[in-house]
């Protein structure tokens, strides 16, 4: 197979692991079917706690903090965000230097509110919750990139203390080395580091954020960013003194097929056209996505929502966006984003999946076909 290919289909296939892990998980976590969700499974340690003692707790791995905002911590937050708030990758993001990102009433609103994948806690009495907000705003030690896995030659004093925040407030999503992770780009190769001559536009990105890509702003110090500049500039350059010069796919490499054929293939014999318009949905693909990145959406679409349409014993029918869906429950969110969810067999129902007639196509494309189609996509700007 061509190489090109073959690096397309693997990160294709790994966004397929990824949902297959996730067929007997929450796409989008049921209230009554989260038994290991946080608000659910925190309520088990709340109850156990009554009745367990100091030394039972420790007897069953969770040590006994001293710190009553730790104490909080643990029994609400630490299933989810880890025993020392060092994230558990890549569902759930590290909360050490939280405080950088959110003032208190932006982090009392999410506890109380819950947002995404992480329910609200309305509940917890304030005086936990101010405890709680007390324990975020303290600092744990520092890692040295040995302990983070900094490869390259050594750096100096000023990108090491750079390492440290980086581990806590930015591997999450741009890796610990650096080079890209679950839902950020590899800054080593980055435009913007790139261009930058003396850290300014770096730190004006990390200010200010990019919420447009999702991006937080963070609250850093002018030493902790010139710290956190000198650590990207140190993993820029040890990225560079890597042997064969190259660490993944150019765009040029992807720019190799022929656009009519691939219009043809897109209208014709792909059928792509059925789902997609290059007027409509497709309208500026190339200017969001460039190479490998675009190339993988065209393949596998890994964000693409699925439909379920349920209809209930009783006749009446109710569509939504599918938000989970086992052998036991299928779940929706529907036209008022209120998440719904029935047990199998109580309900009749139909799943629209437009990822699927990606999947089918997988083993119909030839080389020829995906180079084709790729020229085509990349002159949808």
């Amino acid at each position: 197979m061509h190489p090109i290919r073959t690096a397309a289909f693997v990160a294709a296939g790994g966004f397929l692991a990824f949902l297959a892990i996730r067929s007997f998980t929450a796409i989008d976590t049921p209230i009554h079917a989260a038994a290991r969700a946080p608000q659910a499974a925190a309520q088990q340690p709340a109850q156990q706690s009554a009745t367990a003692g100091p030394a039972e707790q420790r007897a069953a791995g969770t040590p006994a903090p001293e710190n009553p905002g730790a104490k909080t911590y643990a029994r609400q937050c630490a299933i989810c965000h880890g025993d020392q708030r060092e994230g558990i990758l890549p569902a759930f993001p590290p909360l050490v230097g939280i405080k950088r990102q959110m003032n208190d009433q932006q982090i009392t609103t999410l506890i109380r509110q819950g947002k995404g994948r992480m329910p609200g806690f309305p509940k917890l009495p304030d005086a936990e919750l101010t405890t709680l907000l007390a324990y975020l705003s303290t600092t744990e030690a520092v890692p040295s990139l040995a302990e983070t896995g900094g490869r390259g030659e050594h750096p100096n004093g000023l990108a090491e203390a750079g390492g440290g925040l980086f581990q806590q407030n930015c591997a999450f999503c741009h890796g610990r080395d650096a080079m890209g992770g679950e839902t950020g780009p590899d800054l080593t190769q980055s435009k913007v580091v790139k261009e930058d001559k003396n850290g300014e536009q770096i730190s004006e990105v990390v200010r200010n954020g990019r919420l447009e890509k999702k991006m937080p702003a963070f609250n850093f110090s002018s030493q902790e960013l010139t710290s956190l500049v000198a650590f990207i500039r140190f993993r820029e350059a040890a990225a560079a003194s890597m042997k064969g010069g190259r660490r993944g796919v150019e765009v040029a490499d992807l720019q190799t097929g022929n656009v009519a054929a691939g219009k043809a293939y897109f209208n014709g014999a792909g059928g792509c056209s059925k789902c997609h318009s290059p007027t409509g949905d497709l309208a500026g693909i190339a200017t969001r996505y460039q190479g490998l990145k675009l190339e993988m959406r065209m393949l596998y679409p890994e964000d693409a929502k699925s439909k379920v349409t349920v209809t209930q014993r009783d006749g009446k029918t109710i569509s939504g966006q599918l938000a989970y869906r086992d052998e036991w429950v299928i779940g929706m969110r529907d036209a008022d984003n209120t998440y719904r969810s029935w047990r199998i067999q109580d309900v009749k129902f139909k799943v629209d999946s437009p990822v699927e007639a990606h999947v089918e196509q997988f083993p119909k494309y030839t080389d020829a076909d995906i180079h084709n189609l790729m020229a085509y996509i990349q002159t949808l700007r």
